[in-house]
């Protein structure tokens, strides 16, 4: 049962299969491990989702920052001078807005980066967990 609610594998797959046996086999062992496996893919998605919730709500961050930013640079780029001296000013503004915009698609792509790489360690844990548990369902039985 995951969050009050019962699963698919809860309800239909374990009452089709209740008092199914064959000898030898743990049929309840096997549905527990499928159960797990399902759990560990709920919770893989979260964190999917989870990740990506927090990737949108930094991206808004950034373009209202930007978008804040964005009249006086303006105003920066405008100035009158002499055409040398606008010219190096503007291209120190064009590169500190460059560096910039890199340490944000950096900053990006290593918060999606850290969402996949946890939602992918679940994953492995269950699965390598999931095949021990299967392969202990199955292993015969010494007598």
């Amino acid at each position: 049962m995951m969050n009050g609610k019962q699963s698919f594998l809860d309800y239909d797959v374990t009452k089709a299969f209740a008092g199914f046996t064959i000898p030898g086999f743990n049929v309840e062992a096997l549905m527990a491990t499928q159960r797990k496996n399902v759990e560990a893919f709920t919770q893989a998605n979260q964190l999917a989702i989870e990740g990506a919730q927090a990737f949108a709500r930094r991206q808004v961050e950034l373009a209202r920052a930007a978008l804040d930013d964005a009249p006086a640079l303006f105003r920066e780029f405008s100035q009158p001078g002499a055409p040398q001296e606008r010219f190096v000013k503007n291209a120190e503004l064009a590169k500190a807005t460059f560096e910039k915009s890199l340490a944000t698609a950096k900053e990006l792509t290593e918060l999606v980066t850290k969402a996949n790489t946890e939602a992918f360690n679940v994953l492995t844990k269950r699965m390598t967990e999931s095949f021990e548990e299967i392969r202990d369902v199955t292993a015969p039985k010494a007598a």
